[in-house]
């Protein structure tokens, strides 16, 4: 407490004091994560990890996005993926699913396995979520629907409901492929998913600069 009211009165920090590390962040995920067919400083962690830093926040985002990978690939190597001394995940998987048409059963046991795992660690999840496609029908698309802000009440995470939210099927935003983001679409993800991540890790509790 003393510290938080030196910094508010602008006091100088003792003499040899360290300023807190930055947040470490994990953002497991598919291409959507990895940047498919983008540099990797236009990937969505590196994006939003400049984000942050305009909003004054020491975060550090790794990117541990694998282009393909459906939820149960993620769990697959969720432990070698998130190491110790995380301090929070922002967990994107299930799109390729999807478009597999996997049961929605397959994929919600996985993220929820995954989101177990990781609270069993001490590591808490930010669940960025995904909705199906109309042409797989109402019953699938209720289903697949419905798996985000149930495993998000189930376990008090943080939810971005869409992490495709205003991109999706809009060509400007798009690749030539009509399914990965641009550049541009980058941008406009991390705008949208912005505020729940300064919840999250308002949470967790990230230092300022």
């Amino acid at each position: 407490m003393a510290l938080f009211a030196a910094a508010t009165l602008g006091l100088s920090s003792p003499a040899g004091a360290q300023a807190p590390r930055p947040l470490k962040l994990v953002a497991l995920g598919d291409s959507l994560t990895a940047g498919y067919r983008l540099p990797a400083d236009a990937a969505f962690p590196a994006v939003l990890e400049r984000a942050l830093a305009t909003k004054g926040l020491r975060v550090s985002v790794a990117n541990a996005g694998v282009s393909g990978e459906t939820a149960t690939n993620g769990l697959d190597r969720v432990e070698w993926s998130v190491p110790d001394g995380t301090d929070g995940v922002i967990l994107e998987l299930g799109a390729n699913d999807m478009l597999r048409g996997t049961d929605p059963a397959v994929t919600k046991k996985a993220l929820d396995t995954i989101i177990a795992g990781l609270k069993a660690r001490g590591i808490p999840v930010l669940l960025a979520g995904m909705r199906a496609s109309a042409n797989l029908g109402p019953d699938y698309v209720a289903r697949f629907d419905a798996i985000y802000p149930d495993l998000a009440r189930q376990y008090g995470l943080v939810l971005y409901p869409f992490f495709l939210e205003g991109i999706a099927g809009d060509r400007a935003y798009n690749l030539d492929d009509g399914l990965h983001p641009n550049v541009k679409g980058v941008e406009a993800i991390v705008s949208g998913i912005l505020p729940s991540v300064e919840t999250f890790v308002g949470r967790l509790g990230a230092p300022t600069k």
